[in-house]
């Protein structure tokens, strides 16, 4: 495959390998990477199939050194966290207009995941537990946290959800993968309970520590999360919004994923990871305390580091 029109446009992340890049004239994405890339280009085109707000995958093959996907730019060029930072008017409050440009797509692909249920093997949602939260990782790079309170809020929110249907997720939903026409990235897709995907989308905006530049107000929480509620119900699932808690325990491990830091020169990287664990932990106390997880009153990771005795090592 002749490469020279193709420019890079970002390397994959966490454990993806490859890069993204874009045509000359801006109307193909290429994704390159391994294995994975493959089975990543065969649940594209199935979620295409199941109306899954998703690009449509034009071609796909193997490179010298992995393979490759190219898909199309219908969904659009832009996500919604560059329009949101493009957006910003001197302060930190999300744009209304991206709120709504995520409640419409996370509606649209709350109601095909409502209307194409996966299988629900036995042991589904503990696999979901340990995919979508890492739990594996997070529990090596973390043993103290290996504790019997939180394998128990975490058993609490599989309970949790036990009465929703079981889809295929996207597992890293957020501004950063929606466009306005739909969703990419779905290196990570498993089974999740419905709701898992879009129902956390602007509460995981606290996770970064006040990195993103923006976040979502209280009225503009509750005006989506009664979005996804009445898409849920229209696609005959029920409401979503109930298990939000449980959803945010098992993001809170996701977002602790492979922070622990290698070099211990670096203290920021501490620091973050120590803020992470912090968010965990904080995320317990309020889920075994009120049942939910209340993103608001997380603090920024500025205002963490600058508390009483945060010297950035554990």
């Amino acid at each position: 495959m002749d490469t020279t029109d193709w420019r890079l446009v970002k390397p994959r992340t966490a454990d993806a390998d490859g890069a993204v890049y874009v045509s000359a004239d801006g109307s193909r994405y290429r994704r390159t990477g391994g294995e994975g890339l493959r089975r990543e280009a065969a649940f594209q085109q199935r979620a295409a199939d199941w109306d899954y707000p998703v690009p449509h995958v034009l071609e796909q093959g193997r490179l010298p050194d992995g393979a490759f996907f190219v898909d199309e730019e219908s969904v659009g060029t832009q996500s919604l966290h560059e329009m949101a930072l493009a957006s910003l008017d001197g302060g930190p409050e999300l744009p209304d207009q991206v709120v709504d440009q995520l409640a419409a797509v996370s509606s649209r692909l709350l109601t095909a995941q409502a209307r194409h249920p996966a299988d629900g093997e036995p042991g589904a949602l503990r696999t979901w537990v340990e995919q979508a939260g890492w739990t594996d990782m997070v529990f090596t790079e973390n043993p103290d946290l290996d504790t019997s309170r939180l394998r128990a809020a975490l058993a609490r929110a599989v309970d949790e959800v036990a009465g929703l249907p079981l889809v295929w997720g996207h597992l890293d939903y957020g501004l950063p993968n929606v466009l306005p026409g739909g969703v990419i990235d779905w290196q990570h897709h498993g089974v999740a309970p419905l709701g898992y995907d879009a129902a956390p989308a602007l509460e995981i905006v606290a996770f970064k520590g006040g990195a993103k530049g923006y976040a979502a107000t209280p009225e503009q929480r509750a005006r989506y999360l009664a979005t996804l509620d009445t898409a849920a119900r229209a696609a005959g699932g029920p409401p979503v919004s109930p298990r939000l808690g449980a959803f945010l325990m098992v993001k809170s491990l996701f977002f602790l994923a492979l922070m622990r830091p290698t070099d211990p020169a670096r203290v920021d990287k501490h620091q973050k990871w120590q803020y992470r664990r912090h968010l965990v932990l904080t995320g317990v106390e309020q889920y075994e305390r009120t049942g939910t997880i209340d993103t608001a009153l997380f603090p920024t990771l500025d205002g963490f580091a600058a508390g009483p005795g945060a010297t950035g090592r554990p």
